[in-house]
């Protein structure tokens, strides 16, 4: 890959780092730590823009190679497209200051207990999974007026009752990927107005009708966060202790 291609550009915090390996593909490390400090390693194209001139639309395709250091990095990883809703670059690692958005996302995604990413039961919501979420375009500033109901998420009945509420707002879908992230697998994703199928080495691993809609940003990130939004109630966000280092690997990115 080129050092900047698609425009990516590279955001670190707590010790993370991007850099080319002697095959020419990017590695995203991130380096062992105890939990209570954000630790994150990202690619993307979209942290200085304002998410109306976000660069991609359907239809596209992307693909790439991938693999990871463990198939149980605490936090999070993965690549693929969002509209980065919380501004989480903020978090570190820099970023454009942008009113909060509901999610709309196709990506490949890895989320290590205690992560609990799934507002339907019947989805999963850990692990190495395939997924979407599409929301309705709500003004932004509409949104910011409820912040302030933000501490309800504490309480586990409002928690489950606004966890209601928010799968008949906001639709997705999701399927488990048997495949092992240690080792190299081409990736795919094809958006389409309407649809989105991925597929690993190939082998289709989710077409889905819950499609994103609008411009989205690429994102290609390890980190180690969590957030809970459990069938139970129970809700949390923070940060995990790394053992060890962690990283991931991409390469032959190419999108069309």
């Amino acid at each position: 890959m080129d050092d900047w291609k698609y425009g990516l550009q590279a955001h670190v915090a707590g010790g993370g780092n991007v850099l080319k390996t002697p095959d020419g593909d990017w590695r995203l490390s991130i380096p062992k730590g105890d939990r209570g400090a954000y630790r994150l390693a990202q690619l993307d194209d979209y942290s200085h823009l304002a998410r109306g001139s976000f660069c991609w639309q359907a239809p596209l395709s992307i693909y790439l190679r991938a693999r990871a250091s463990s198939a149980a990095i605490p936090g999070t990883w993965g690549f693929g497209l969002w509209n980065d809703p919380f501004s989480m670059g903020l978090l570190g690692g820099g970023g454009k200051a942008r009113l909060p958005a509901l999610p709309d996302t196709a990506w490949f995604f890895f989320a290590a207990p205690p992560n609990y990413l799934s507002l339907k039961d019947d989805l999963p919501a850990q692990g190495w999974l395939a997924a979407t979420f599409r929301s309705p375009d709500w003004p932004a500033p509409l949104l910011a007026l409820g912040l302030p109901a933000l501490p309800l998420l504490l309480v586990p009945p409002a928690a489950r009752l606004l966890r209601c509420l928010g799968r008949k707002i906001i639709h997705q879908d999701a399927a488990a990927l048997d495949c092992d992230p240690v080792e190299w697998h081409a990736y795919s994703l094809e958006w389409a107005e309407g649809e989105v199928c991925f597929r690993v080495d190939g082998d289709e691993a989710l077409r889905t009708e819950i499609a994103p809609e609008g411009r989205l940003g690429l994102v290609l990130w390890v980190d180690n966060q969590y957030m809970k939004i459990a069938a139970d109630g129970r809700m949390g966000y923070g940060t995990l202790t790394n053992e060890t280092g962690a990283w991931i690997e991409i390469g032959d990115l190419e999108i069309v």
